[in-house]
């Protein structure tokens, strides 16, 4: 399987403000009088394969714990003690595990430590960060405020790659996603992952091969519930629990920064930049969300 090769450059503190989006709501201005004028959609009135808008998920409280998933085959286990989670484990199935968790980022490997993309399913299924849905001709994109990047969803009938077909497109950080519509449901594929990227931040394996599939249903015009199942044979003796998820519309005002509307526009692009991180960075991000504002 090819790999894309990153240099890793520490950034210990990268994870500390990445699970709030503090950033974000701190410096949200008010809606201007003619978004405050703007009618709510008509209630029951949205088309149900419209995913457009920006979205966000439930806070971090309500994350799976970390036993949520299924039970380690042998080469899963062996995986998982090469990798030192931020987080104290209080799972027995890891009493004697030789690494178990610790309390700060200096002492774990965690790859967004070092400036290594979030990836999926992460970004999407544990952090509480905004999220732009934009429907294509042929795609569904999500947008992430999170280091300025994306995901594709491909809906133009292709197929899951597997085999040569998989073995020639390699590995990715965000896997690669296929969907289809079931009624008004949507159901994406992903396989294709980066093995040394962590799914969770517990640190879980997943294989190149994995797959995952998430279902997307419009509830009503302001929630998007979605479902996540994780199979991966090599790391787990069966497929991991459904993951069920709200994502609530935001706000126009909390889209709009100084009359600029969108994720990107420019109060921080919220990048772990390694040639800037030790003292931007660190500055705008990292000491705010240990210290405070008046750090």
């Amino acid at each position: 399987m090819r790999h894309r090769l990153i240099t890793a450059i520490p950034a210990f503190a990268f994870a500390a403000f990445l699970s709030s989006n503090a950033f974000a709501q701190a410096t949200r201005t008010p809606a201007t009088p003619q978004q405050a004028k703007k009618p709510a959609a008509a209630a029951g009135k949205f088309d149900p394969r419209d995913f457009t808008g920006y979205w966000i998920g439930p806070p971090p409280n309500e994350r799976p714990k970390e036993d949520f998933r299924a039970p380690f085959t042998p080469a899963g286990a062996e995986a998982q003690k090469k990798r030192m989670p931020n987080y104290i484990s209080k799972d027995p199935r890891q009493a004697n595990n030789p690494n178990p968790g610790c309390r700060n980022a200096t002492c774990s490997n965690d790859p967004i430590y070092s400036c290594n993309p979030v990836g999926f399913p992460r970004h999407v299924w544990e952090e509480n960060e905004p999220i732009e849905f934009l429907n294509t001709p042929g795609r569904m994109l999500q947008l992430f405020q999170w280091g300025r990047t994306l995901r594709e969803i491909w809906t133009d009938g292709r197929k899951v790659p597997s085999g040569e077909n998989l073995d020639n497109l390699g590995s990715s950080w965000y896997g690669h996603s296929v969907g289809h519509w079931e009624g008004d449901t949507l159901v994406v594929q992903t396989t294709g992952f980066e093995p040394r990227a962590w799914p969770d931040q517990y640190g879980h394996p997943l294989s190149a091969d994995a797959m995952i599939e998430e279902r997307y249903k419009l509830i009503d015009h302001d929630t998007l519930e979605g479902r996540m199942v994780v199979t991966d044979l090599k790391n787990y003796t069966a497929p991991w629990p459904a993951q069920v998820r709200k994502f609530t519309r935001m706000k126009p005002d909390e889209t709009e920064y100084f009359g600029w509307k969108g994720l990107f526009s420019g109060v921080t692009e919220a990048m772990c930049a390694p040639m800037n991180e030790v003292e931007d960075f660190n500055r705008r991000i990292r000491d705010r969300a240990i210290f405070g504002d008046n750090k």
